[in-house]
């Protein structure tokens, strides 16, 4: 059930805007794709290893550990922290998928949500990178009917969101070079 591809955006680049799917149960899924002009090694290093903060985002992250890999855990707080702690409340994340240059999955729970990011990468032709991403929303409280009630809002957000994301994946390489040649000098 996949979509044709038109061109998007960002120069001519094939497209699929997020689309939502329903579950079973409560979990609302949404997915959306795109075709960027840099090698799968080159996005996996841009989206998948957390660095301390993201210019593109405006999102400072806490690891816990030395590096990016499955079990490693995180908080996530808006704008530059600048070596002070996150305030209370903050976002909770962990790394749970963590496939090098193929699959990065991530859980971040909120307080009455846990949301599930995937980001899947393959090679497209003339070195390009297909993007995938599905982003899962799970209520944690609320009864039938505020469920039932809050479910568009948040199919609405999330496709929001996968647009917004896979609409800076260029931010993000261009930022991931900085960066590393900025280390190198």
């Amino acid at each position: 059930m996949s979509e044709p591809e038109t061109p998007g955006p960002d120069k001519g680049s094939a497209w699929r805007p997020a689309k939502a799917t329903t579950p079973p149960g409560w979990l609302t899924v949404v997915q959306g794709t795109r075709r960027v002009p840099f090698t799968r090694a080159r996005v996996w290093e841009a989206l998948a290893v957390l660095r301390p903060y993201c210019a593109v985002c405006d999102v400072t992250y806490v690891v816990d550990g030395p590096s990016t890999k499955r079990g490693t855990e995180f908080v996530c707080a808006p704008g530059r922290l600048d070596g002070q702690e996150p305030p209370g409340g903050s976002p909770r994340g962990r790394v749970v998928e963590w496939e090098p240059e193929h699959r990065v999955g991530t859980r971040l729970e909120l307080t009455p949500e846990v949301w599930v990011t995937t980001i899947e990468l393959s090679d497209a032709p003339d070195q390009s990178t297909d993007v995938a991403i599905t982003l899962t929303h799970e209520p944690l409280s609320g009864g039938l009917l505020k469920r039932r009630r809050q479910r568009k809002t948040v199919r609405k957000v999330a496709e929001d969101t996968i647009d917004s994301e896979l609409g800076k994946v260029a931010d993000h390489v261009r930022q991931a070079e900085a960066a590393s040649k900025d280390q190198r000098a």
